[in-house]
């Protein structure tokens, strides 16, 4: 094995400190989990899925008054066992950003100016933009041409003017319930994050 002379300084340096400790009988691994236990006392732990790329790696999320105090890997996870990526280890930021918004904002045709509006007040306006979108652009039927029996109508039912974008963090569950939810509208257009 061939050592730097860097490489053999860092060993010798580790070793010695490995012995002073133990000399002074101070067991490091007890020393961390004490702090750690100190700094999460009375969090709730929860477990959740990096929303960045489409690897969904696992997380574990430690909330404590309603805030988020402590993010890691999950090292029970069996895809990132533990490790998380740049993007992944910034997501602690951002639930508690005071630049997050909470409250669903309007911006009315013809202003610059975004306002404050109710949750009730957003879900309707959605849903009625939504219904009005899919009825104005609503395909029936539509019409081919075959070489045997020329053209044919056919009944389609569809629209082209909606779609539905998902993303890493929709688990199995919830990305069945969006594909079926798509296709009772009438839309063939479900996309993931990850190929856009």
């Amino acid at each position: 094995m061939d050592l730097s002379r860097r490489q053999l300084f860092k060993t010798f340096g580790c070793v010695g400190a490995g012995i002073s400790l133990t000399a002074l009988g101070l067991d490091v691994r007890e020393v961390e989990a004490a702090t750690k236990d100190f700094k999460l006392e009375g969090a709730k732990e929860y477990t959740s899925i990096c929303t960045f790329c489409a690897c969904g790696c696992g997380m574990l999320c430690h909330v404590k008054d309603g805030k988020l105090i402590n993010l890691e890997g999950d090292p029970d996870h069996i895809i990132n066992e533990g490790a998380l990526c740049s993007k992944g280890v910034s997501m602690g930021v951002i639930p508690n950003s005071d630049q997050r918004g909470k409250t669903p904002l309007y911006r009315a045709p013809g202003t610059d100016k975004w306002q404050e509006i109710s949750w009730d007040e957003a879900i309707d306006k959605v849903a009625k933009k939504f219904k009005q979108t899919r009825d104005t652009n609503w395909i029936a039927t539509e019409k081919v041409a075959t070489k045997d029996k020329g053209e044919q109508e056919f009944k389609v039912n569809r629209t082209d003017a909606i779609s539905f974008l998902g993303g890493a963090q929709n688990p199995n569950e919830e990305c069945y319930l969006v594909s079926k939810f798509s296709r009772m509208l009438g839309t063939d257009f479900v996309e993931h994050q990850a190929r856009v």
